[in-house]
């Protein structure tokens, strides 16, 4: 009897011709089949967006032993629902998310396309890690990032992870001729973005406007966080779920409704 390879589903919200996609399927390529079905270009911000007004078009950009790579104009959530419906041969071993230009630590995490990703696979039931390096440029080196990647893929491939967790992954930016200090599986840090929007006036007369902002680690003391890791020059690792309940307080707001109506 055959025996198949594990499938791996990758996905990003920098585009399928980003380097960081490109790079990590060629550093896992050995561990199973890929397929990537990505964005055509940019969709950074989009969480976990989809496209239900839209309609979607998938191209095949690349076809290869072992690899396929797709591309979608929607969202990456999208790219994740085609791929599982149109694509895939048979249901993913994992969903990965990256190579990210840019971190997805503190509340990024919730504005992220790449953790999108991973969410999605998380709410599939398929195990799901999201991999982000804290550098934004179109060229940034992600070869000290190899090890570590191809450990944690295999760790997920052979353990899996548990129902509802997926995990966030993210790298400092690490000065020249340094290594990482060390991993650290920790908490989502506290933080706020602040002065988001810049207007600026187009020489034809109208006024625009630019997201960008300033983030404040609204924690930077609490050495239990990612962003502090990432700070200090750890890999933070963040188990992530997709229960968004707050069980502390149930009970508090369960009082709340036990009392005498007024």
């Amino acid at each position: 009897m055959e025996i198949k390879r594990p499938l791996l589903l990758i996905s990003n919200d920098d585009g399928y011709q980003a380097k960081g996609i490109r790079q990590l399927v060629e550093m896992i390529s050995d561990y199973g089949d890929i397929i990537v079905c990505a964005p055509e270009d940019a969709r950074s911000g989009f969480s976990c967006a989809f496209s239900a007004t839209t309609p979607l078009r998938l191209y095949l950009r690349e076809k290869r032993e072992g690899v396929e790579i797709w591309s979608c104009n929607g969202t990456p959530v999208d790219c994740v629902k085609m791929a599982l419906s149109e694509i895939c041969p048979r249901r993913p071993d994992m969903v990965i998310g990256g190579i990210n230009h840019g971190d997805n630590a503190s509340v990024n995490a919730h504005y992220s396309g790449t953790m999108g990703v991973t969410l999605e696979g998380c709410m599939k039931y398929i195990p799901s890690v999201a991999f982000s390096l804290c550098d934004h440029r179109d060229d940034a080196d992600f070869e000290p990032l190899r090890p570590l990647i191809r450990e944690i893929t295999a760790m997920v491939l052979a353990e899996g992870l548990p129902k509802g967790v997926c995990l966030n992954v993210n790298f400092p930016l690490l000065e020249e001729g340094r290594d990482f200090r060390g991993v650290r599986v920790c908490r989502m840090g506290y933080g706020t973005w602040g002065n988001e929007v810049t207007k600026c006036h187009h020489p034809r007369g109208y006024d625009y406007w630019w997201m960008v902002g300033q983030y404040q680690n609204d924690e930077p003391d609490a050495e239990d966080t990612d962003r502090w890791a990432l700070d200090h020059g750890y890999v933070a690792i963040t188990p992530t779920q997709i229960d968004l309940t707050a069980h502390s307080a149930i009970a508090q707001f369960s009082e709340w409704f036990t009392r005498p109506l007024s």
